[in-house]
C-alpha cells in the first residue's frame, strides 16, 4: 500500500505543526509524520521566550538590526527583515490561540531582557515558553483534524527526475516500512545537537531531516556555524535558560569576579551567546574556572522571583547538580546548543531540490547567520513554518499526482535488511556515537584551529569505517530502537563531516566560528555563505553572497 497526500510535513515540533496548520488552511490534503509523539518534540526544551517588537518605543527595525549584528553580519537581511516585521503579529496570534504569556503589574504582556537585544522584547511563560506554545499549537493541530503518523521514523526521500515525490518510513509500532507519496514535503525535524557531546538537546535531535535531504540532493548551508550556549550544567549538558541572566543573574569566576566586565563592558552577561561562551571558555582555559566551569549566581534575585519565573531551572539544578540556586551559585559551562546551519532555503522555505521545503531548526534561511540571538528560535519556527506551509500548499495545487511505483520501497527494505543482518564484529552504535560527539566538542567547539580540525577529519573517517561494522543486536520488529539508533548514527556522521569540512574551509573568525589561527573577521574574503552538496567521495563546496539590504558590516561590540 502507498499512502498519498498533497503536503507531507516531517517533524511535529513547532515549525512542523505551524506548517501543517497553515497548509491545511489552503485546502489541500495535509499529513504530519514524526518519530515521537508531537508534544514530546524538542520544542518543549525552549525555556526563555520569544522575541517581538511590541513594546512602547520598540520597532521592528531595532529588532532586525540586533539580529543582523548578532549574526556577525552573516545573516541574510531580507530574511531578517521578514522575521522582525512579522514577529508582533505572530506573538499576538499565539496569545489569541491561548498561550498564557506572563504579564506585568498593569496586566500587559510582560517582557524580559535577552542577550544581544537593545531592549527588553522577549515575551515568556516563566521558563517553560516552548512547552507552553507547543501544547497550544498541538490543540490547533488536533482541531484541524490533520492526519498524523505518530512514531514513524523517516529513512529516505524518494526523488524522481530531480523532484522529491515521497519518502519511506518505518512504523515503529510494527516495524513495517511504508512508502508515502506527496506533491510537496516539508522538513521540520529540528536540530542535530546530539552530533556533539555533551549537548543541551534531547536524544531525538540527531539531524535526520537535514541528512536525508542532503543525501537526496538538497544543499546544506553555514554548517560551520554551531552555537554553544553559555549556561549548561556540567556533565548532563542540561540547559539553564538565558532568562536567568535576563532576570539579573551574574557570572562569576573562581576569584569571585564578575568577569564579563572585561569582555562586554556594556552588555555584560547579556552580550550575544558567542561572546559570553568565548569569555567563559577563556576564563576556564586560563585557570580561573571552577572544576572546568564558571558560576552562575542567582541568589540575589530572591526566592520568590526564582520560584515564579525560573522554577524549571531551579528544579534542574537541584536534581542534576545537587545545587539549590536560591542558596548557592550553580556551576555552568558552554555546551552545544543550536546549529545556525541547515538545509538551504529561501524565505518561503523552498530548498534547492524541487518539491522540498524546510522550516525551523532544520532549515538555514539564513536569519541567524553566524550566531543566533536567544528567543529568535521560537519566532523562527512559527514565522517560517507558516510561510513554508503556505508555499508548499500553493505549489501542491499546481503539481500533478506523482504516481510512484513500489520500487523505492523494495530498495529501502533491502538496505535495512542488510543492516539488520550484519554479523557481530564488536562495534556498537552507542560507542561510535559517543566517540563522535566527544571529538566534535573537542575539535569543533568554542575554539578551533586547523590542526584540531584536521585531527577531527581523520577521526570522522575512522568512525565512518567503524560504522560499517556496527551491529544491530535486536532483530525484532516492534519498537526496535536499536535499529533506529543505528540509522540515526549514519545520518549524524554525514552531518559531523559537513561541520568539519566547512569549519576547515572558513579561514576567519565570525560569530560562533572562532579560529585561533585566524582570529579576525575577514569581510573581504568571507562575507559569504558556504554551501555543501552531497557526494559519496566527499562534499562539494560552493558559495553564496550574503544579502545586505540596509546594514553594512561594522565592528561588533557589546
Amino acid at each position: 500500500m502507498i499512502y498519498k497526500h498533497d503536503v507531507l510535513v516531517v517533524g511535529a515540533g513547532l515549525a512542523g505543526m505551524r506548517a501543517a496548520i497553515e497548509a491545511n488552511q489552503h485546502g489541500v490534503d495535509v499529513a504530519i509524520i514524526s518519530k515521537v509523539y508531537p508534544v514530546r518534540s524538542h520544542s518543549n526544551a525552549a525555556q526563555g521566550g520569544i522575541n517581538a517588537a511590541l513594546g512602547e518605543g520598540d520597532s521592528w527595525e531595532s529588532h532586525a538590526f540586533d539580529t543582523v549584528k548578532g549574526s556577525d553580519y552573516l545573516g541574510d537581511q531580507d530574511a531578517i527583515e521578514i522575521l522582525a516585521r512579522e514577529a508582533p503579529a505572530a506573538v499576538l496570534e499565539l496569545e489569541h490561540w491561548g498561550v498564557n504569556f506572563s504579564r506585568d503589574e498593569r496586566g500587559y504582556l510582560g517582557t524580559r531582557n535577552f542577550g544581544g537585544a537593545s531592549q527588553a522584547r522577549t515575551f515568556f511563560v516563566a521558563d517553560i515558553t516552548g512547552q507552553a506554545i507547543l501544547q497550544v499549537m498541538f490543540e490547533q493541530l488536533v482541531r484541524s483534524r490533520i492526519k498524523m503518523y505518530n512514531e514513524w521514523f523517516v529513512t529516505k526521500l524518494v526523488v524522481d527526475n530531480g523532484r522529491v515525490k515521497g519518502l519511506t518510513a518505518i512504523e515503529l509500532r510494527t516495524g513495517q516500512l511504508h512508502l508515502i507519496q506527496a506533491k510537496a514535503i516539508i522538513i521540520a525535524t529540528g536540530g542535530m545537537g546530539r552530533v556533539y557531546e555533551p549537548s543541551t538537546n534531547a536524544l531525538i535531535n540527531t539531524g535526520d531531516g537535514m541528512a536525508i535531504a542532503y543525501r537526496a540532493g538538497a544543499k546544506l548551508m553555514d554548517m560551520e556555524m554551531m552555537q554553544y550556549h553559555p549556561t549548561t550544567l556540567k556533565g548532563s549538558g542540561a540547559l539553564i535558560t538565558e532568562g536567568a541572566r535576563g532576570e539579573g543573574a551574574y557570572l562569576l569566576n573562581s576569584e569571585g569576579e564578575r568577569f564579563m566586565k572585561k569582555y562586554a563592558p556594556n552588555k555584560l552577561e547579556l552580550a550575544s551567546r558567542d561572546v559570553v561562551s568565548r569569555a567563559e571558555q577563556t576564563e576556564i582555559n586560563e585557570g580561573r574556572g571552577v572544576n572546568g566551569c564558571v558560576l552562575l549566581d542567582c541568589r540575589h534575585l530572591g526566592k520568590e522571583l526564582i520560584m515564579t519565573k525560573l522554577s524549571q531551572i531551579h528544579e534542574l539544578a537541584l536534581d542534576l547538580a545537587g545545587v539549590d540556586i536560591t542558596q548557592e551559585p550553580v556551576p555552568v559551562r558552554p555546551g552545544f546548543h543550536y546549529p545556525m546551519g541547515g538545509i538551504k532555503t529561501d524565505v518561503d522555505g523552498r530548498a534547492t531540490l524541487e518539491g522540498l521545503y524546510a522550516a525551523g531548526e532544520a532549515a538555514c534561511i539564513s536569519v541567524h547567520g553566524g550566531n543566533r540571538l536567544g528567543a529568535n528560535s521560537l519566532l523562527d519556527t512559527v514565522i517560517f513554518g507558516r510561510r513554508a506551509g503556505r508555499a508548499a500548499a500553493l505549489a501542491a495545487k499546481e503539481t500533478p499526482e506523482p504516481n510512484l511505483s513500489d520500487a523505492p520501497l523494495a530498495d529501502e527494505e533491502a538496505r535495512i535488511r542488510a543492516l539488520v543482518n550484519r554479523p557481530y564484529k564488536g562495534e556498537l552504535a552507542a560507542k561510535v556515537r559517543w566517540d563522535m560527539g566527544v571529538a566534535m566538542d573537542k575539535y569543533a567547539g568554542v575554539f578551533r584551529d586547523q590542526q584540531g580540525l584536521d585531527t577531527l577529519g581523520d577521526l570522522l573517517h575512522e568512525l565512518r569505517d567503524r560504522y560499517k561494522n556496527v551491529h544491530v543486536g535486536d532483530k525484532s520488529r516492534t519498537f526496535n530502537t536499536n535499529l533506529q539508533s543505528v540509522l540515526e548514527l549514519d545520518y549524524m556522521l554525514d552531518l559531523a563531516l559537513a561541520v568539519q569540512v566547512t569549519a576547515s574551509h572558513r579561514t576567519e573568525s565570525r560569530g560562533a566560528h572562532t579560529r585561533l589561527d585566524y582570529p579576525q573577521r575577514d569581510d573581504e574574503h568571507w562575507l559569504k555563505h558556504i554551501l555543501l552538496e552531497y557526494h559519496p567521495d566527499g562534499p562539494k563546496i560552493s558559495y553564496l553572497p550574503v544579502t545586505i539590504t540596509r546594514w553594512q558590516p561594522q565592528v561588533r561590540t557589546y
